[in-house]
This record gives C-alpha cells, sequence and structure tokens, in this order.
C-alpha cells in the first residue's frame, strides 16, 4: 500500500472513531438511568431472555473481551442455525477475513491477506484434515447447523499446537452440559435458484435439514448432543471464458488496425451442479464433580458432488492452419489497448464439450478430552483422530461439426465485462450436422475426450498434554495468576494421485453419428446468444462409444506423491493477572519448541515416448528442523470496559502439500541436448514471520462495541519457483539424445527473500436502541479491513501480487428484531485478488479475481405464544444483486493490460424454511 493510500485509511477510520467514540457516553447514560431506575426498584426486576442476534453478538462480545489473544469469534443464534447458509459465509463477516467462491459458493479463506496456506483450521481445538490438494480446510465440509460457533484467533497463543502464521479458526460444537437444558430442535428449508434449470439431470430446486437433540442426566453430570445435518442444494452457472488475447495481423491485414489484438481463443458453457452432503455430530460429556471433566466428541460427512457442462469453445487465431479471417471487425479500447470488438471469424472449427464431473468426498474426526482438578493443578488430556478422502471423476467428451461442413463462422461483440453476443452460421442442435470426433485445429488433439480420476487421502492422529499450576498465594502470585506447560505429538500424512485416461473412439477414431436414443434436450447457450448445442446421456455415451486410453506422460507422475509429517511442540508459558500504572494488565507470556521430522515420496520420470514408455525410478527425500516461537499477549483495561491489547511473537506456516511432494520430471533438450526438469521440494522450510499487534477495544454493553487494530508482519523467507543446478545422473533417458553432462537445470519451489505485510482493521457492533428508544430493535454490525504487502511471491524484481490478497475488505449488516420479528440486509465486499482456482489437467493455479460485492437478506418471524410457540419461519435470499465472479488475465502484448477472462453468474438463490424447539 502507497503512503497515500494508507494516510487516506487512517483519515477514514479516524473520522469513524471520532464519530463512534460518542457512543460510550451515550450507552453509559442509558446503563445509568437503569442502574437509578433498579436501585429504586429492587423488587420489580423482570428476566428478559435475549434471543436472535443480539444473543449471538452477546456470546460474541463476552469471547472478544475474555480472551487473551486477539481474537474474533462468531456464535449462533440457537440451536443449529448460525446466520447464514454455511460456516464459511458467516466467517467472512468477521473483520480481516475474506472468502474466495468456487462453484458460487465460499469454500476457502483468507485471513488478512495471506492464502488459507498460512492459516490453519480446527475442530475443538484439534487439526482438521483437509481433502483439498493441501492443508487448507475446505469448509462447505462442514453443516453450519452442526456448528455451534468458532473463534479466530489472530494472535499466537502458544498453548495451541499449529497455529497458522495468519490465524487459526477454532471451529467448536456445543457442549451439552454448558447448554443446561433439554432441547429438540428441528429445521427444515426448501431452495430455489433464479437460474432456470439447465440440464435434467440436476435439478433446480434443492433442501437442506436438520435435527439436534441436546440432555442431560444423571443430575446434570452427564450430558450428549446429537445432530444431523442433510443437504442438497444445486448450482445453475451461466459460464464464458477467454483464453487468450494475441496479435492477429494477419487476419486484419488491410485494415488498417493490424496493430489491435484479438481473441485468439474462447468457450461458453452451462453448468449445473449437484451438492449432496450429510453430516452427523455426538458429544458425551462426564461432570460428576468439580474436578474431573470428560469430554468425547464425533463429527463425521460424506459430500458427494455431481456436474454437467455443456457448451462450445474454439479458436480465433491466425495460427490453426485453417486460414481464420476476420470480416468487418470493430475495434474498442479495452483498458487502454485496441481490440477487435466484434465482427465475423471464418474458417473456425468449434468444439461441443458434454463432460461429467463428480466428487466424493468423506471426512471423519474424533475427540476425547479429560481434565482432572485439584487444588493447585489442572491437567488434561486430548486424543484425537482426523481423516479426510476424495475420489473424484473429470470427465471431457468432443463433437464437432461434419466432415461436409466442418468450418463455421461466428459473428462476434464481445464486452469488457459481461456475457458477450455470439452468433453461429450453424445450428449446433441439429443431430444431423453435429459427430462424435476429435475437431480441433492443427489436426485435432489427439484423442476424443479423457477422464481422469484424482485421489486424496490424509490423516491427522494427534495426542495432547497441559498441566496448568495456579500461583495465586505463591511468591509469583502478585504478577501471574498460573503457569503452564504442555506437549503434543501429531502424524500427518497424505497421499495423491491422478489416474490420467485418454478416450478414443472405438471405430479407429473416425467420427460418428449419435445414437438418437442418447440425446437428451439440447442445452441453451442464450445467454451469450448462442441457440444452443446438441446434449446426450454422457456416461451410456461413452461406454457406447469409447474405449480407454492410460496417459503415462511426465505430468501424470508429478501428480503421484506422498508426504508425512512428525511434529513433537512443547509450550511453557505464564499468565498475567497483576496491575500496571494502577491499570488492571493480563495476559500471557510464554513460547513454543516445534520439532519437525518430514518426508516425500514419489516418482522420477523422464519425457514420454509413445514407443518407450516412461522409465520410473522412486525417490524419498526429507528434512527435519527445530522451531523457537515466543510469543507475548498483553491486554490493559485503560478504562471501565476498554481495553488496550498488544501482541508479539513469532509465527510459522508449513509449506503447500504439493509443493513438498518429491516428484521429479525430466528430459533432454533436443536442441541444447541438456537435462531440465521440475520437481517439489522435500527439504521445503516453513514460511516465518515475526508479527506485532495493537488494538484499542472499547465495549459499550452487552452486545455493543467498537474496535481498532492495526498489524505488522514480516516474514523472513517466502517460498517461491526457483532455478538450481542438478545431477541428473539417475533420472532415465528414454529419448535417443546423448546429454552433454548429466548436471542439468532444475526448477522447483525454494525458500527464497521475504517482505512484509501490514493492515488496518474497524469493527463494531452498535445496538442503536442504546442511542434513543425510538431506535429500539435496530442494530448495525461492521468492519473495515486495509492491507498492504510488500512481497513480491514469484521472487526479486517480479511485481506479482501476493496470492489471497485483497487489500480492501468490507462487511456491513442493519438489521432489525422485537421479540417475534428479525430481519437484515447484510454486504461483503473484497477487492480484486490473486486466486488460486483449478485449471487445466486437474492442476492448480493462479488468476486475478475481479473485486466481489455479495448482498444477502433475510426475514423471520417466531411464534412466542400459543399453539405454535417455537416455530420460526425464514424467508432467506443469498446473492441478492446477482454478483457476478469475475476473473482477468495480463498479455505482455498489450503492454502488461488487463483483459477479460471469466465471467460467470449464479442467479440468486431464495430459501423458504421453518424450525421448531422443543
Amino acid at each position: 500500500m502507497h503512503k497515500h493510500k494508507l494516510s487516506s485509511a487512517i483519515r477514514q477510520i479516524l473520522g469513524v472513531a471520532v464519530s463512534a467514540s460518542l457512543l460510550p457516553a451515550l450507552a453509559y447514560a442509558d446503563q445509568s438511568t437503569v442502574t437509578k431506575t433498579d436501585k429504586n426498584a429492587e423488587q420489580q426486576i423482570e428476566v428478559i431472555s435475549v434471543l436472535g442476534i443480539r444473543r449471538s453478538m452477546e456470546t460474541t462480545v463476552d469471547i472478544k473481551k475474555n480472551e487473551a489473544s486477539i481474537v474474533e469469534a462468531i456464535s449462533a443464534e440457537d440451536i443449529g442455525k448460525l446466520p447464514d447458509s454455511s460456516i464459511a459465509e458467516s466467517l467472512t463477516r468477521l473483520p480481516g477475513l475474506a472468502g474466495q467462491r468456487v462453484n458460487g459458493r465460499v469454500q476457502v479463506i483468507s485471513i488478512r491477506g495471506l492464502a488459507p496456506d498460512f492459516s490453519t483450521t480446527t475442530l475443538n481445538g484439534r487439526q482438521q484434515a483437509s481433502a483439498g490438494d493441501n492443508r487448507a480446510v475446505e469448509y462447505d465440509q462442514y453443516p453450519s447447523e452442526l456448528i455451534n460457533g468458532a473463534v479466530v484467533y489472530k494472535t499466537s497463543d502458544v498453548a495451541i499446537a499449529g497455529m497458522g502464521l495468519s490465524g487459526t479458526v477454532d471451529m467448536r460444537t456445543i457442549r451439552p452440559l454448558q447448554h443446561g437444558e433439554q432441547t429438540v430442535a428441528f429445521n427444515l428449508r426448501g431452495e430455489k435458484g433464479s437460474i432456470d434449470q439447465l440440464h435434467p439431470e440436476i435439478s433446480a430446486n434443492g433442501w437442506r435439514g436438520s435435527v439436534s437433540y441436546i440432555d442431560q442426566f444423571a443430575d446434570d453430570t452427564v450430558g450428549i448432543a446429537l445432530g444431523y445435518a442433510h443437504m442438497d442444494t444445486p448450482t445453475q452457472v451461466q459460464h464464458y471464458k477467454a483464453w487468450e488475447w494475441n496479435t492477429v495481423d494477419q487476419a486484419l491485414a488491410g485494415t488498417n488496425n493490424d496493430d489491435a489484438l484479438g481473441l485468439v481463443g474462447q468457450e461458453v458453457t452451462a453448468v449445473a451442479r449437484s451438492q449432496v452432503r450429510d453430516g452427523i455430530m455426538g458429544v458425551f460429556e462426564y461432570k460428576p464433580n468439580d474436578q474431573l471433566h470428560s469430554v468425547v466428541d464425533a463429527y463425521y460427512s460424506e459430500f458427494k458432488q455431481d456436474e454437467i457442462m455443456r457448451g462450445v469453445m474454439w479458436f480465433t487465431n491466425q495460427w490453426t492452419g485453417d486460414g481464420m479471417q476476420f470480416l468487418n471487425p470493430q475495434f474498442a479500447d479495452f483498458g487502454g489497448t485496441k481490440v477487435v470488438k466484434s465482427g465475423v471469424a471464418t474458417n473456425l472449427r468449434p468444439v461441443l464439450r458434454n463432460d461429467n464431473n463428480t466428487r466424493d468426498d468423506q471426512l471423519a474426526a474424533l475427540g476425547w478430552n479429560t481434565k482432572y482438578k485439584t487444588d493447585r493443578w489442572t491437567l488434561a488430556l486430548d486424543l484425537s483422530y482426523s481423516g479426510s478422502e476424495r475420489d473424484e471423476q473429470v470427465l471431457e467428451t468432443y463433437a464437432g461439426l461434419t466432415p461436409t461442413g466442418s468450418f463455421d463462422q461466428i459473428g462476434f461483440d464481445l464486452a469488457p465485462l459481461g456475457f458477450p453476443t455470439y452468433t453461429p452460421g450453424t445450428d449446433y442442435t441439429d443431430v444431423n450436422k453435429v459427430q462424435l470426433s476429435d475437431p480441433a485445429p492443427w489436426g485435432g488433439w489427439g484423442h476424443d475426450g479423457s477422464i481422469r480420476f484424482p485421489h486424496v487421502k490424509e490423516i491427522i492422529r494427534a495426542i495432547n498434554t497441559k498441566a496448568a499450576y495456579d500461583l495465586n498465594g505463591t511468591s509469583l502470585g502478585n504478577t501471574f495468576s498460573a503457569l503452564e506447560f504442555g506437549l503434543d505429538y501429531t502424524e500427518r500424512s497424505k497421499d495423491k494421485l491422478v489416474d490420467d485416461n485418454d478416450l478414443m473412439l472405438k471405430n479407429g477414431r473416425k467420427p460418428v453419428s449419435i445414437d438418437p436414443s442418447l440425446l437428451v434436450a439440447p442445452t441453451s447457450l442464450g445467454f451469450a446468444g448462442i441457440k444452443g448445442v446438441i446434449s446426450y446421456d454422457i456416461l451410456p455415451t461413452v461406454a457406447r462409444y469409447y474405449d480407454t486410453k492410460p496417459i503415462l506422460d511426465t505430468n501424470r507422475w508429478n501428480k503421484a506423491w506422498g508426504v508425512d509429517e512428525e511434529v513433537l511442540t512443547s509450550f511453557l508459558r505464564f499468565n498475567l493477572d497483576t496491575e500496571l500504572w494502577g491499570k488492571p494488565l493480563k495476559g500471557n507470556i510464554g513460547t513454543q519448541l516445534v520439532r519437525t521430522e518430514q518426508t516425500s515420496s514419489g516418482f522420477l520420470a523422464s519425457d514420454y515416448n509413445p514407443n518407450n514408455p516412461a522409465t520410473l525410478v522412486q525417490v524419498s527425500e526429507g528434512a527435519s528442523y527445530t522451531d523457537v516461537l515466543p510469543a507475548v499477549n498483553f491486554s490493559m483495561e485503560v478504562l471501565d470496559d476498554q481495553f488496550l491489547r498488544l501482541s508479539a511473537g513469532k509465527t510459522m506456516a508449513r509449506p503447500r502439500m504439493d509443493e513438498m511432494r518429491a516428484s521429479i520430471t525430466a528430459g533432454v533438450n533436443v536442441d541444447s541436448r541438456r537435462w531440465s526438469g521440475s520437481s517439489g521440494n522435500p527439504q521445503l522450510e516453513p514460511w516465518r514471520a515475526k508479527a506485532l499487534d495493537l488494538t484499542y477495544e472499547a465495549y459499550l454493553d452487552g452486545s455493543s462495541y467498537i474496535a481498532l487494530g492495526a498489524f505488522y508482519k514480516k516474514l523472513d523467507s517466502y517460498i517461491y519457483t526457483q532455478n538450481f543446478d542438478f545431477d541428473f545422473s539417475n533420472a532415465p533417458n528414454n529419448s535417443t539424445i546423448v546429454p552433454i553432462s548429466n548436471i542439468g537445470n532444475m526448477s522447483r519451489p525454494a525458500n527464497g527473500q521475504g517482505g512484509n505485510i501490514k493492515g488496518l482493521e474497524l469493527s463494531m457492533s452498535l445496538d442503536a436502541g442504546k442511542i434513543h428508544e425510538s431506535l429500539q430493535g435496530f442494530g448495525f454490525i461492521g468492519s473495515q479491513s486495509w492491507a498492504d504487502s510488500g512481497i513480491e511471491p514469484d521472487g526479486p524484481g517480479k511485481k506479482t501480487k501476493l496470492p489471497g490478497l485483497s487489500d480492501r475488505v468490507r462487511d456491513l449488516t442493519v438489521y432489525y428484531e422485537n421479540e417475534s420479528f428479525s430481519a437484515r440486509l447484510s454486504q461483503r465486499y473484497r477487492s480484486e485478488f490473486r486466486g488460486e482456482v483449478v485449471q487445466l489437467f486437474a492442476t492448480r493455479g493462479y488468476t486475478e479475481v475481479l473485486a466481489d460485492k455479495q448482498v444477502d437478506a433475510q426475514l423471520s418471524y417466531n411464534f412466542v405464544e400459543g399453539a405454535l410457540d417455537g416455530l420460526t419461519l425464514l424467508l432467506q435470499v443469498n446473492n441478492l444483486t446477482n454478483s457476478p465472479y469475475t476473473t482477468r488475465l495480463n498479455t505482455e502484448q498489450g503492454g502488461g493490460s488487463y483483459f477479460p477472462e471469466v465471467y460467470e453468474e449464479y442467479g440468486r438463490q431464495v430459501l423458504f424454511g421453518i424450525s421448531y424447539k422443543l
């Protein structure tokens, strides 16, 4: 962030803070009036049960105020009722947290501008396995109906093993003894999307439901909580992607505008996804006395996704060999660069796609925690297991125009933002004009389709012991309240394999017409001006017409790897409880000692030769290292319910697991006769940073507060791809080229130059009725964050953005509620950022995701008496303004200009439901 941006941000914060500085006086004045009234009428005290948003905020405020670290928190308004349709969306409403939409829904979280890789997610304090390629947890695995709340630790707590560099998200399930009453709760919601059904296989309607049971037995010494949640929710996606912008001077010859750039490849598709998840949660709690407390909790979920994609793609470049030309081209300015905006592209070979992708995830977590207290000692033992497994299918099939009419011409009118308008010369829904084939330019892609089966499995086992000694009454008791120490041992393993295969037409790869019995209704692409494309029942068509041929190139073996870690963490800390300058001072001073042993296995594979399949050499490598991570957290109550907090410490985040892979791909260059290759790096060490945080928090009443904070992190190193000399003596050479040396160039991730990231955060919760009684029932919750980074993630001198960093993140919620009626309107915003997405061949890469502003609304009515007492009606609209998902790409030919890439619309999601609590 430049200086003028920081100063502007500071001015905005100061303006809001000055206005908010009047709130304590108003709130305290209101409180003092209540106090006087209570003193004059002590016998007329009425107990009021606070429900809904205020109850949630009271719990949140209580957590923030009493934690030694700087934290954010969310809490369920009632059993099985977080304020959003997913735990991920609830988390994005916290200051400094931003979500990335995947398939129309928030799936992963960035904390303070750092990518999900830099954070850790726990469930009831225990690290969770991830079904993805790396460590970042995908939050759509966790039903919001089964999560009672979450705490986000933004600063170090040395008592938590495996804390993230950017922060730690601790999701929490309910504790039945703390809940204190028998409760049975039911939730049922129907769901309808504003985009009509795109494919006959997947409905546009869905539903979700849950049931929870909480009870206490044996004089409230035994408690149980059971929960089940089912989700069947569809997503309809209208999708467009521009592949690349480049010079097209030959196609513009004679126009006097041959310096303009043209779009050289594009796709228009309709995507529908069915997402079905079943989650089960159970808690058994035993507390026979004040000394012993034992809790066993378990969680299991299955998540299944079925995706159908149909559409068309084609190349409009001058290098396909088909003599493509632009007729009547019209030009416009896109971001300062002249482009071909509209016209007619000739001599095109459209590729019609019918794809079917599936995903099957299983996630399990089990933990047992037991605490025992004596007069001064508190001892704790925690045993845990977390496992995840994912199996996917990525299936592509191609079709093209019949040989007698294999070329087409397509009119086009492009837009800098939004869907383009295309006018094909051929009806792609006509079965007589379309055949299964390999219609791509350059003589085709060499296959008629593909099918890939990625598989990921991860297991985490841990044992954690802690002890605390009460120092009150001892020689240290005037300064420290307790001494804590502990030990955590964690084993983690992750394995990935992708079974890659080509699909070949059984008739010798000749174009073949589709049996009419396999056809389904054509897919409309009217949102981009295209009438539609031919559609067929994909799996039966593959079974009838295609053979499977394994792909044995180096890319296959590069994606086959395993990583194992053993981490031993010990900690020691003193808890502060004293005074400084006559002001209460609390917090802690301590350190972690972390010893890590890591190994990875994989394959060393040479370039693929069809006549001489790759020879594989199994490789294994690893590293070990020790980290000392001191941390201090201070909280001083400078005025009544106003706290100044300071935190400092060293933090770390372990490397991405796909970058730790031992897999190596290698080959000998024909011209230079030198070896070269690429690989992961099992010797990678963590990202390490020094962190400093300062916040001021003013609590106005039980549910209102204002907080202003600043943070600074100095990363000692950053991991990015670098080039090294490497000895390829053990690499198999499947070519006939004799290398001039066994020493060649290896490209792999390595620890390199670091940098800093800094930011400011402002957050507020206000019960407006405390200001004036005419505003009774109204409230406001909001936050604004600013962040900036000096890190160069692709190496020194390369001015690319830090993945996951949005320089501005904002969330605003305005609500009204009384005893029965509740209404809220929420908006969350994050500025553009560099996001990680799935790209070709089931690999991952980065793209520039544009700013996203999403608005959600909710109405509910709670019956509080009569026969319907306990019943709540709910109407919820997500993505009220149909906010699109957009990305852009950079081109060197345009002098570094940015151009449109992906544009997707998901429509509005409307949910109507009922909840009932006994």
